[in-house]
């Protein structure tokens, strides 16, 4: 691991106090501008599937390069600092999912559509006030792993280069991962290797979710565990089970059911089991949970590092 405790912490504190502010140009924004343009030159070269390939080997080794370059070039410790609060997400996911559960407070049905249509892939227009607080529950839980602590898995096995190339492949899935005709080949390496790239954070996730549920007086560690085990395979996804099925067993919630995407059905296995309803006021409860995990992984790597 390349970066000290204190940049670690200095990284996550930046991203506790300011999180993404408009004015300050993101990096995952220019990785995605720059896959969107790798899309329309690798068409033009190759067919879908080797332009696929392509396009995410230029763009991954691009955001690799990049980020070595600063590194090499610009003054120590300020840019690893600078690349571990860039490539975080804690503030941002938790500001957009309050902002969804404010207007379910003020009983705004079409405001909460709208802030959550911000989060989620899914078919919002007609989501009732529990649809929509499923999904900003299984938006957090699993985004706790895509936004947080896989970017710090990956940093503590290949400092800022090994989490700026993790947000490359992560973005890389959400722009072109789709089963859908445009982008069921092109998008194929970029599913994959998201797949892959995850595989360990998840379950991570769901281990670091039982444990912060042992220090919660409201969430059971015991049925984390039960319904990790029980459920979270049943998902479509080989990661995204985890963490959401973790997140439920520890609150006594259901989660899963049946979604909407671009008009099609798409009825996913519940679960958990409903100890209690799933109400908006439970967010409250889900944000122990995050901050909580986020908290003992970045105690953990930072104690690794201070060791190391």
């Amino acid at each position: 691991m390349s970066v000290t405790p204190v940049q670690l912490f200095a990284g996550l504190a930046l991203d506790l106090a300011f999180g993404d502010p408009r004015w300050l140009p993101h990096p995952v924004t220019f990785i995605g501008r720059f896959a969107r343009a790798n899309e329309h030159f690798w068409r033009r070269v190759f067919r879908a599937r080797l332009a696929g390939i392509a396009s995410w080997l230029c763009v991954i080794g691009t955001t690799a390069g990049v980020v070595q370059l600063t590194l090499h070039y610009l003054p120590a410790p300020f840019i690893q600092i600078y690349w571990i609060y860039s490539f975080l997400a804690l503030r941002s996911l938790d500001q957009h999912a309050l902002a969804v559960i404010g207007q379910l407070r003020n009983q705004d049905l079409p405001g909460a559509r709208q802030a959550v249509a911000m989060i989620v892939g899914r078919d919002t227009s007609n989501l009732t006030e529990s649809e929509i607080t499923r999904a900003v529950f299984e938006t957090v839980a699993e985004s706790l792993n895509d936004g947080i602590i896989a970017p710090l898995f990956w940093l503590a096995l290949g400092g800022p280069v090994g989490m700026g190339v993790y947000k490359a492949v992560n973005t890389l899935d959400s722009m072109f991962g789709y089963r859908n005709e445009r982008y069921l080949h092109f998008g194929w390496a970029s599913a994959r290797a998201d797949d892959v790239a995850n595989l360990i954070p998840a379950r991570l996730t769901a281990v670091l979710i039982a444990i912060a549920a042992v220090l919660l007086p409201y969430a059971s560690a015991r049925r984390a565990v039960i319904t990790t085990l029980r459920d979270a395979a049943l998902q479509p996804s080989p990661n995204s089970g985890y963490p959401e099925a973790a997140a439920a067993g520890a609150l006594g919630v259901r989660l899963g059911g049946v979604s909407y995407y671009g008009g099609r059905r798409s009825e996913k296995a519940y679960l958990g089991d409903e100890h209690e309803p799933l109400r908006w006021h439970l967010y409250g409860r889900l944000r122990g949970l995050l901050y909580s995990s986020v908290l003992l992984f970045a105690a953990m790597i930072g104690g690794l590092a201070a060791w190391r």
